[in-house]
């Protein structure tokens, strides 16, 4: 095949090691492991700082995967095998909880819709495939901001409804409890009478690449003004469903 970019190949090691490891690691950790002089490390890590693939605490000094290369990971599954993968499962979702099941993805800052599965019943209903919703004020998209290296940054939160989070600080809180609790919910943020729930797709890397939820009535899914548990209970089965079929 020829000769190799040495440092490439160096700078890849790091990449491996930090993905691999713990959350962060020293100068003098990632020489030890990789055998190499604490200058030449320097130099590599000075530059994939600067084209942001690996961050550097700046209270311990140490290293971590950076946003960017995140980012650049989670595009690796196309929108469309993650639909084609998802299809049945959503079908399934909608079938068992009977209300319309929603699929989406991150696009330019909000939840682009890639698969909408009506409510199995007769009435009226609009299809969304291909339509946005806010990533702040639908489950969906607390899902993947949750999961997302850049976050929601300073944009401004719209309010939506008069329950709408437009507080930066209360919907990081929330993010956390996100991330926590492994699902999302949102209780008429989006539309006065619509319950959402959510819960995160993930590809064989372990890296979030979509969110899978449904969405109904108030009266359904939170009778008493609390969310019913059996209707997130059916989300996450069906994420986690999706999920095993993308690590196949």
């Amino acid at each position: 095949m020829g000769e190799t970019i040495q440092s490439v190949e160096r700078a890849a090691a790091i990449l491996r090691l930090l993905a691999s490891g713990p959350r962060q690691l020293g100068v003098a950790e990632l020489a030890r492991a990789l055998g190499l002089p604490k200058g030449t490390l320097h130099g590599i890590l000075r530059t994939l700082v600067h084209v942001g693939f690996v961050e550097q605490d700046a209270a311990t000094g140490k290293y971590r995967l950076g946003a960017t290369l995140l980012h650049l990971g989670s595009s690796y599954l196309d929108v469309n095998e993650l639909r084609t993968r998802s299809i049945n499962w959503a079908d399934a979702l909608a079938g068992r909880s009977r209300e319309s099941a929603w699929i989406g993805t991150l696009h330019e800052g909000h939840v682009l819709v890639i698969h909408h599965v009506f409510r199995p019943d007769d009435s009226m209903q609009t299809l969304q495939v291909g339509t946005y919703l806010p990533t702040h004020a639908s489950a969906l998209g607390k899902v993947l901001l949750a999961h997302d290296p850049y976050g929601e940054g300073t944009r401004p939160l719209e309010a939506r409804t008069k329950r709408t989070i437009v507080d930066p600080a209360a919907l990081e809180a929330e993010l956390d409890e996100v991330r926590a609790r492994g699902w999302a919910a949102e209780m008429e943020e989006l539309t006065e009478g619509e319950v959402a729930i959510a819960a995160p797709i993930k590809d064989r890397r372990g890296i979030v690449v979509g969110a899978i939820g449904i969405r109904g009535a108030v009266e359904r899914l939170a009778a008493d003004g609390r969310l019913n548990m059996e209707f997130v209970s059916y989300v996450r089965d069906a994420a986690r469903a999706i999920t095993r079929d993308l690590a196949r």
